[in-house]
């Protein structure tokens, strides 16, 4: 991918942020409507996939990383507010950007992609629009619980949006969006054709590649029954089928990648760049991946980056140019690996996923294949207990998901790996709502705390 497309495409977010309609239609109201903003109708699908698509990387790679690295100890958060967010010292007024960057450069700008794409029958841009809609609200459900939806993209007149009980989000909401969106990308032949009916260099994601989107669809989904998968193996059976229609390499993963402009840098990157003694590598990452001899560490932490303790954030993803990954295909053999066991199947079967997961992860990362070999036949067996096997599963999983929020959700849903709370005597389980719905949205649940009440697959 060209550096000069990636630079295009973030202009066309910063500028199309900047313009749409403020978001969470649960508050603002009129007065934060542009005069001199473009008629939704003018609007081309194509400038608004690459809004939404850099939104959802500067977003997810941002605030949503820094606050579930943090709590996975993936990182430490060493002075000022990081540090604060590190030992749980968090307000409902810190979250409020990282709510409305997931309302209004993410979902509502796709809720206008979908219904730009509809109208003009451009259905590969309907089910893109569909699909990104429906991950950006999958990581919200996973960061809150249950939040508005339904009600949420009405107009700015709407002060009191409902809030959907996040397990009808998940299994009515999400679903139906990601089968809606595999419709439309299946059946783009009924739609328009023309120059701007597909996209192109517009999708810096996949460029185009509607059959990458089709996996992406299903990687979701899996993802979905896996998270509901601890209690009911019907929802294991249901990832793995997913699984298998899903990501078959490390070329289809979900990522976006970042340009070497100023401007258009990685989040992580541009955070520790422009802030001195914020985020570093955590001693709990680090002391284990040194008790494993696991060849990633130096792909994770540079010694030569001067900061704290003399470690900094690798370059693979703390670079100008580093990826945000929303779903590998190493995370989801993981998945595979941890559905084979939770559906009754066999630990063997479990076993050559988990492998392979490991394998692949490291290949992405640049590791040697004799490094491999040799850290898979000190790590690469499976006990022989289905608990003990699921957890050795996550505890490899919370490695290879290194920045990705989806780390936290494995700690949650399984309590591997262990963990020693930075402060007190609990890590979060979610997020506080933001103030400013606590202020202005009459539905906002009340008495929620940093670790009640769970998200309804927390258990």
């Amino acid at each position: 991918m060209k550096h000069k497309n990636i630079m295009t495409a973030i202009m066309i977010f910063i500028l199309g942020t900047s313009l749409l309609s403020s978001c969470s239609k649960t508050f603002f109201s009129n007065a934060n409507t542009n005069p001199n903003a473009p008629a939704p109708s003018s609007i081309l699908p194509s400038t608004l996939l690459s809004t939404v698509e850099g939104s959802l990387a500067y977003t997810q790679g941002g605030d949503l990383s820094r606050f579930t690295q943090y709590f996975t100890q993936q990182t430490l958060g060493a002075y000022n507010q990081s540090s604060a967010y590190y030992t749980y010292v968090i307000t409902s007024q810190d979250v409020d950007q990282l709510w409305g960057n997931l309302y209004t450069s993410v979902m509502e700008n796709a809720d206008t992609l979908v219904g730009l794409s509809d109208a003009k029958m451009y259905y590969a841009y309907s089910g893109i629009g569909r699909i990104l809609k429906a991950y950006a609200l999958q990581i919200t459900v996973d960061t809150w619980g249950s939040v508005p939806y339904t009600d949420a993209f009405k107009g700015s007149n709407e002060f009191s949006a409902k809030y959907d009980v996040d397990s009808t989000l998940y299994n009515t909401i999400i679903i139906g969006l990601l089968d809606d969106g595999l419709y439309y990308l299946k059946n783009t032949s009924l739609g328009q054709s023309g120059p701007n009916a597909t996209p192109g260099t517009d999708d810096i994601i996949y460029n185009g590649n509607l059959s990458n989107w089709i996996k992406f669809a299903h990687a979701i989904k899996a993802r979905i029954y896996l998270h509901q998968s601890k209690t009911n193996p019907s929802m294991a059976v249901n990832a793995l089928t997913e699984i298998d229609s899903a990501f078959t390499s490390n070329a289809d993963i979900a990522q976006f990648i970042f340009g070497d402009a100023p401007t258009a840098n990685n989040p992580v990157f541009q955070f520790n760049d422009q802030r001195a003694y914020t985020d570093y590598p955590s001693g709990t990452l680090a002391q284990t991946m040194v008790s494993l001899n696991d060849p990633r560490y130096p792909m994770f932490f540079d010694s030569t980056y001067n900061d704290y303790d003399g470690v900094g954030i690798g370059t693979y993803y703390g670079n100008t140019t580093s990826p945000v990954e929303f779903i590998s295909y190493d995370e989801l053999l993981f998945a595979k690996a941890e559905a084979t066991l939770r559906s009754g199947g066999s630990l063997t079967d479990a076993q050559t996923a988990y492998v392979a997961a490991i394998k692949n992860n490291m290949q992405k990362l640049g590791v040697s294949s004799s490094s491999i070999t040799t850290y898979l036949a000190a790590n690469g067996t499976l006990p022989t207990t289905m608990t003990d096997a699921i957890a050795q599963i996550a505890a490899q999983a919370n490695i290879a998901l290194y920045l990705n929020p989806e780390a936290w959700t494995t700690w949650r849903r399984t309590g591997s790996p262990a963990l020693t709370p930075a402060a007190g005597t609990q890590i979060p389980r979610r997020l506080l709502y933001p103030l400013s719905e606590l202020n202005y949205n009459t539905n906002t649940p009340k008495g929620s705390t940093l670790y009640s009440p769970k998200i309804f697959w927390d258990n």
